[in-house]
């Protein structure tokens, strides 16, 4: 039996400012953005590629802190494409990082150590990595 991750919630003060910052600054896909009632509003967006989607919304998702999510990550072929365009976007991304050290040779000395970091307007974290075997 498989088991998938489809769906992270991430909670905001702003939904209109989050899907603004998700859709346009990331990239990310609107699959939808349902008003139910008044007060309750799912918006659910998609990285490129992913299986995965975020939620955004009021009322109808669970009472968390904006802010409150920490290492969200997502998983790039290029870290220094990923980290340009993330630039050019307009968000405030950190440089690229290497954290630790592959075991073997890599063809790209990025692949698996290679890092970007940064906030989404509430304060919600996200990391990027490389992995080029995805390419």
């Amino acid at each position: 039996m498989n088991w998938t991750l489809e769906v992270v919630i991430v909670p905001v003060t702003d939904v209109d400012r989050a899907k603004d910052f998700y859709s346009n600054q990331l990239g990310f896909t609107v699959d939808h953005d349902t008003k139910i009632a008044d007060g309750v509003r799912v918006v659910q967006l998609t990285p490129p590629g992913s299986g995965c989607s975020i939620v955004i919304g009021e009322g109808a998702v669970p009472k968390m802190e904006p802010g409150s999510i920490k290492g969200l990550q997502l998983v790039v072929p290029d870290l220094k494409q990923a980290h340009a365009e993330l630039v050019a976007r307009g968000v405030a991304v950190s440089d690229i990082q290497v954290l630790g050290e592959n075991p073997r040779p890599m063809p790209d000395p990025l692949d698996n150590v290679g890092f970007v970091f940064f906030d989404d307007p509430d304060g919600n974290s996200w990391g990027v990595q490389q992995i080029s075997a995805l390419a």
